[in-house]
Parts: structure tokens; sequence; C-alpha cells
């Protein structure tokens, strides 16, 4: 499997501070690959720069070998990326229906946003039978999946996922990476970013850990879970939960 995604000595942060300092990464063509770290690792940060809404100070993101650093970011979405940010973001005034469309805004072609609505309702059922429901009606686990179906309806090759287990019922969490797999099953790059170390590992290939802005550790998902350096920072303490 080649790189679809590459991150090479990304520095950076906001105003005078550096986030990130010299990470490089890697995610392959059709994996599901995991960053993780506590708070204030520079996770969020690492997916602001490669969607081009953090500059990066130094360093290249390549897509596909293609240099995509300074590209706007709404170009950066019609080359195949999207991102279902952390804590959902759903239009809550919207129907389920609308809030899907939403996400297929650079697609003209009608009969083609049809199809990718009908391919979410396939993935979620509950959406199909609720399709003019109101999102901001819906359970914290049901705007999850609003969310995640919104993401798919741009048909990107690589999807980043923000805390998916965030505010979750135990649940809700294992049906959302029960979906990330079955999304990435159906071809789609997937990089993950959690604090939920357990359920992330069970389901990614390879993974980094970040530490106040640097890669720490990195490898295959198994070679993690019995890393040191992970289980020091994770399964000794609460961090393994998501916060």
């Amino acid at each position: 499997m080649g790189a679809l995604l590459r991150l090479e000595a990304i520095r950076a942060g906001y105003d005078q501070a550096d986030v990130l300092t010299d990470i490089s990464l890697e995610v392959a063509q059709g994996s599901i690959t995991c960053i993780l770290g506590s708070n204030g690792a520079g996770k969020s940060t690492l997916i602001r720069v490669i969607l081009g809404l953090t500059p990066a100070r130094a360093g290249r993101v390549l897509l596909e070998g293609r240099d995509i650093t300074r590209m706007p970011t709404h170009d950066i979405v019609a080359a195949g990326v999207s991102c279902i940010p952390e804590g959902r973001r759903v239009f809550a005034k919207l129907t389920i229906e609308d809030n899907l469309r939403a996400g297929a805004y650079l697609e003209r072609n009608a009969a083609l946003r049809a199809q990718r609505l009908q391919q979410v309702y396939d993935i979620f059922p509950r959406l199909g039978e609720r399709q003019q429901q109101l999102a901001g009606t819906l359970s914290g686990g049901e705007q999850a999946m609003l969310s995640i179906g919104r993401g798919l309806m741009s048909q990107p090759r690589l999807l980043l996922i923000d805390e998916p287990s965030l505010g979750l019922s135990p649940l809700f969490v294992k049906e959302n990476f029960r979906v990330i797999q079955r999304i990435n099953q159906m071809g789609v790059s997937v990089l993950l970013v959690e604090q939920n170390v357990h359920q992330t590992l069970a389901i990614a290939h390879h993974g980094y850990v970040l530490g106040q802005g640097r890669v720490v550790s990195e490898g295959t998902a198994q070679a993690l879970r019995a890393a040191d350096t992970v289980r020091q920072a994770y399964f000794g303490g609460a961090a393994s939960h998501s916060g």
C-alpha cells in the first residue's frame, strides 16, 4: 500500500507558540491510521494543518504525492479529503436530509447526490427512517451518525475523524467504531484522531502517539498495544476514556 497522505516535518502553532514540532507521518492507501494523544498533545491542530485551516510554518502536506500545504480548504475537500469534526456540529435547525445534502455541496450531478444519499441511508437505516426530522432533536449518538454520513456525502478518499467517541454512551461508541470499520472496508482511507485507545487500536492498522506536539511512538496497532510509552500514557491512567 502506497501513502495516500504524507506529512513531512510539519511545524505549526498559534501566535508565537509552536504546537506541532517536526511531525512526520503517513496514511497508507486503504488503511485506518490513528493519532493517539492526551488533551493538548496537538491532535486537533494536526487536522487543521491537513485541512489548510492552520498554516504550516514548516514542512509539507502531500496527498498522493501532490503538495497541498498551501491549498485553500475548499480545494483540499474537492481533492477528496473530508473531515468529521469533534463535537459533531450538525445543523440543528435543518432536517437530516438537508444536513446530508450540505455535505455534497461540491457535487453538481443530482443523480450522483441522490445515489450518495441512499448509500448513507443504507449504512444508517435510522437516518433513512427519519429523513425530515430536525437534526437538533436527535440524540448525541444519532447526531454522530449524521455527522459521519455528511462526511461521506462528498465521497472522500480520505476521511479525517476527530474524537468520534467524545461525549457518547459506550453503546454508541461501539456502534461508531463499527461504522468506521465498515466505511474503511468500502475503500475509504481513514485518519482517526482519538483518546479512546482501546477501541481505536482494535480497528486501526497503524498508529502514531503524540506527546507535546511530537511523535513519541509509532507502529502497527498491535505493536502500539504492547508498547511501554502507550501503556504508560494510557492504560495506567484515566486517559484511556474519552474526555
